[in-house]
């Protein structure tokens, strides 16, 4: 099998992957004591910090997406905040500004208040309730890891992620994200209710005199090197093949699918490609293999595709639903 990069040191990229895998398992446990049924959820969005992205949680209100953010910041050692979106929020209060001081000789200068975003781990409470204006001051920190107020640059921390969160059910007053912006996102991860015997475990384990508390299991400079590991991960052509078929196969313009033609008004960008390579990798990390396969694609296709598509007037007035187009891109690499 050729591969897209050649380790150096096959056996030193070998135990540093296994060492690495069995820090993320106890990284697992550690959010599965806080966290229940919601295995899927938890899988995928550490995928997308093992990837170096963002992600964008879609589902009702209730279903822990605040606890997990919290639970994941204090698991993986990370300074985490939160914002709530709202109509009136501006962009200095999430970037933060300039503020005029005078010291005791009368001499005035202006000194940079840093905001809530420079941190490690930023909760974008219901991200579509803000105008286009601060919308962008976010996505634009998202994209370049750096913030320009006054004509100087303040760099962020690192790791810096954002996990921004949508109410799918309530959208009077929302302004909707453009689709540029949310090609920022690496996953679109939705959010649905628990099983019965996971939501019999949580009641039993939040409502009693004792709750249980997240541990930590990793370093903010742990998860940089684990990051700095995934990109040195290799692919197989297969797989390669596979993403790029998947990628391809969903633009109107090159797609060999009657589905894709008929129903897309237009497909993933590049992007969409990069975000599988480095998904498809963290994901097989995180299940304990050192290569990733095209079940891996299979199964990250849906979260990387879904916000980077979109249907055509006629197909949504036909009743069609992406995650049927999605499905049919999925079959023609299977």
């Amino acid at each position: 099998m050729s591969e897209v990069a050649e380790p150096q040191d096959p056996a030193a990229l070998v135990a540093e992957v296994e060492a690495l895998g069995a820090r993320l398992a106890r990284v697992r446990e550690a959010v599965g004591r806080v966290i229940f049924g919601q295995e899927l959820v938890v899988e995928r969005v550490l995928t997308t910090l093992l990837a170096g992205g963002h992600v964008l949680l879609v589902g009702v209100p209730g279903l822990g997406k605040t606890k997990l953010v919290d639970t994941l910041g204090t698991v993986l050692g990370l300074d985490a905040r939160r914002v709530q979106f709202t109509p009136d929020l501006m962009p200095a209060d999430i970037l933060g500004s300039e503020v005029l001081e005078e010291d005791a000789h009368g001499k005035r200068a202006f000194r940079f208040l840093k905001g809530p975003i420079f941190c490690q781990l930023l909760m974008a409470d219901e991200i579509n309730r803000a105008s286009p204006r601060t919308q962008s001051a976010l996505l634009q920190a998202m994209q370049e890891h750096r913030v320009a107020i006054g004509g100087e640059i303040h760099p962020l921390p690192g790791p810096f992620h954002v996990l921004a969160t949508q109410n799918p059910i309530e959208q009077e007053g929302t302004y909707p994200l453009p689709e540029a912006q949310l090609d920022r996102f690496l996953l679109e991860i939705e959010v649905g209710y628990p099983d019965a015997a996971a939501e019999r475990a949580m009641l039993l384990a939040t409502t009693g005199a004792r709750e249980a508390r997240p541990v930590q299991a990793m370093t903010g400079a742990e998860l940089i090197a684990a990051q700095g590991l995934i990109r040195r991960i290799p692919v197989g052509e297969q797989v390669l093949d596979a993403i790029l078929k998947l990628v391809r196969g969903a633009r109107p313009e090159t797609t060999g699918l009657d589905a894709v033609r008929q129903h897309l008004a237009w497909g993933p960008g590049p992007r969409a490609a990069q975000a599988l390579m480095l998904a498809t990798r963290a994901r097989a990390l995180l299940d304990g293999r050192l290569a990733p396969s095209v079940d891996d694609v299979i199964a990250l296709a849906e979260p990387v595709l879904r916000h980077r598509m979109a249907l055509t007037f006629a197909a949504r007035a036909d009743g069609v639903r992406l995650s049927e187009v999605i499905d049919a891109l999925k079959d023609s690499i299977a």
